[in-house]
This record gives C-alpha cells, structure tokens and sequence, in this order.
C-alpha cells in the first residue's frame, strides 16, 4: 500500500524502517543487499516489545509515534518492518503521511500465490497478526479460492532473539506449533514475522521440503526496489549507510542485531520515549 501526498523528497534520503524490536533487521539485512546504495535508518522499539500481544489501539499508537521519529530525520519512504503493525496500522499510515509506506504483508501475499500450486497456504505469525484475519483477507481478495491455514507461533520471536534455532526446546516449539498445520496439506508458507527466516531450516523440517517457505523479508525488499524505481528515488551513486536507533539497551540490540546483520550493527543510539 501506497500513497504520497507531496513532492518526492531528494533521492540521497534515507529509507526509513521500524519494528517493535529487532526482528526488522531481517528486511534491513535483504534491503543492503537488492539495494546497496541506500542510506538506512532503522528504528527499533524495543523498549516496548512485543506488539504481537498488544491490543489493536495501543499498536496504532505506537506505529504513529515510531513514524513521526523517522518522518522528522527526513526519510524519503517508510518500511514498516513489523506485520503486525502491517496488519492493523498500515491503511492509517499510508492515508496520514506524507511519504509512501510498504509494508511487508501485501509482497508476501503476493509471492505466496504465485508459489502455491495446490491453493493451500499457511500462515505462521504473532497472535495479533493472526487475530487480525489480515493474511487471510489479502490471500483471497486477490484469489477467492485460496484456502488459507493459519498459526500462531508467539514463542518463536524469543526464540529467535535469543539465538535458540535448532536446540531442544526450539525443536519442541516448532513440533508443537506447526505438525498439524503440516498435516494440512498447505505447498506454501509465509513466515508472517520477520523474526521468523531466523528459524527458517528448523520450521523447514518440520512442515517438509515439499513446502515452499515465503520469506517477507526478501519479497518487501523487491517490492521497496519496484517503489523507489515507480517513484524516482532510487539512490544511484555510493555505498549506503545505516544508522540504529532503539528505545532501550542497546548493547542488548547491538548483541542480538548481529544475527540477524553481522558486523553491520556495530552501534545503536537509545532515545526515550
């Protein structure tokens, strides 16, 4: 979803992105490698996180306050890094402001559908996600007869930030989180959470090889390189930058960051909310 209510600002902008925490990193980590010479500012709010279990109003807030931060460093277009912020604030945002905004459900959607060849898709994200039935409604509005098999799977974001990817008790989660949803007979599964690629060979492994996994991450960078290309704002000359803001410890961000990014997160900036 797109819309732009003035004059494109300069192509040597930053491309600004937030999430609730960290797990955005992993569409900050596709867009430097589609798009290399883009300047980025991430914001992560992690002093507030998760928004996964937050009521509908209270995620809204937060996603309004998180893009006035980036709106005032001049951002040229906002990635919303988070689905559930995808799921339950995106329209607002893209009627409210002033430059375009993606966020990272559609280009999933759209990348699950051309993937399935059976029309049996899965969803996995937070509770909120799922609650919002938004996965569910995008699939079918554009193909009526997909059937849609969703999960919510809450403990896999702290699973992922702490690094647990294939041990015991992530193995256990993955089992008891995803067996029957493979049972289903679903080909395609969107891994609706960004923290989610993180556990992507364990998730594999339980639903088999014969699924296809759609990873929002990869499909919002194209869909971000298709907007700026749309939108004349491409940066086309030198080597982008990132900067790290965050609402709380960010040793504790740098730390977890660098699973997702290496050594691109070297330093994250706290500010208060």
């Amino acid at each position: 979803m797109v819309r732009r209510r003035r004059p494109s600002p300069a192509r040597d902008a930053a491309v600004g992105v937030f999430d609730s925490g960290i797990g955005g990193l992993t569409v900050v980590h596709e867009i430097r490698r589609l798009l290399p010479n883009e300047n980025l500012l991430y914001f992560g709010d992690t002093g507030r996180t998760p928004y996964g279990t937050k009521s509908a109003e209270t995620v809204r807030r937060y996603a309004f306050e998180n893009a006035e931060f980036l709106l005032e460093r001049g951002v040229k277009v906002l990635v919303v890094a988070c689905n559930t912020v995808s799921a339950v604030a995106l329209e607002e945002l893209a009627e409210r402001l002033p430059v375009p905004v993606l966020g990272v459900i559609e280009p999933g959607v759209r990348e699950a559908l051309e993937r399935t060849k059976n029309r049996r898709i899965g969803v996995i994200a937070t509770e909120a996600t799922i609650a919002s039935g938004t996965y569910t409604r995008a699939l079918q509005a554009l193909d009526p007869r997909v059937e849609v098999y969703s999960r919510a799977c809450p403990l896999f974001v702290p699973l992922a930030e702490e690094g647990w990817t294939d041990n015991d008790v992530a193995r256990l989660a993955a089992r008891v989180y995803l067996e029957s949803l493979s049972r289903s007979g679903i080909d395609t599964l969107i891994l609706g959470c960004t923290h989610y690629p993180l556990l992507r060979s364990l998730i594999q492994r339980v639903v088999g090889e014969g699924v296809a996994l759609v990873d929002s991450a990869k499909a919002t960078a194209r869909a971000l390189r298709d907007l700026l290309r749309r939108e004349d704002l491409l940066r086309r000359e030198g080597r982008g930058s990132a900067s790290f803001f965050v609402t709380d410890a960010p040793d504790r961000f740098v730390e977890v960051g660098r699973r997702f990014l290496g050594s691109a997160v070297d330093s994250a900036v706290r500010v208060e909310r």
